[in-house]
């Protein structure tokens, strides 16, 4: 059980840095676009991480490293809530809109890409 715990605490600190150094690559003015593409990189990750580990439950460890740490201290569903948040507060719903759908749409088909690559 403790094997498991620090795996996904390991995993989500690598996936915390990687969202830290992922946010310096383009500063967020008007539209979040690096929370776009964090979200839909992780989606595609998790995508490829759990077609493995429905084809071999030997990769449960790697699972839970990946998909259940790395994925989930990278993704930013927090951030992309409060961004939103703000977009509406600042009166640009129509821009919000098309970045929830833009997550959303993107982030579904990344993982389904990443799932058939694996299967």
């Amino acid at each position: 059980m403790i094997k498991q715990f620090l795996l996904v605490g390991l995993g989500g600190a690598i996936g915390s840095v990687l969202r830290y150094a992922g946010s310096l690559f383009h500063p967020a003015k008007s539209f979040p676009l690096n929370t776009l593409l964090i979200n839909v990189i992780g989606s595609f990750i998790i995508g490829i991480v759990i077609g493995c580990s429905l084809k071999n439950e030997t990769y449960s460890n790697w699972k839970l490293f990946l998909a259940t740490g790395l994925c989930g201290g990278f993704t930013t569903f927090s951030a992309f809530s409060f961004e939103n948040f703000l977009m509406i507060q600042e009166g640009k719903p129509l821009l919000s809109l098309i970045y929830i759908v833009g997550s959303v749409l993107f982030g579904i088909t990344a993982t389904w890409i990443g799932f058939k690559i694996i299967n």
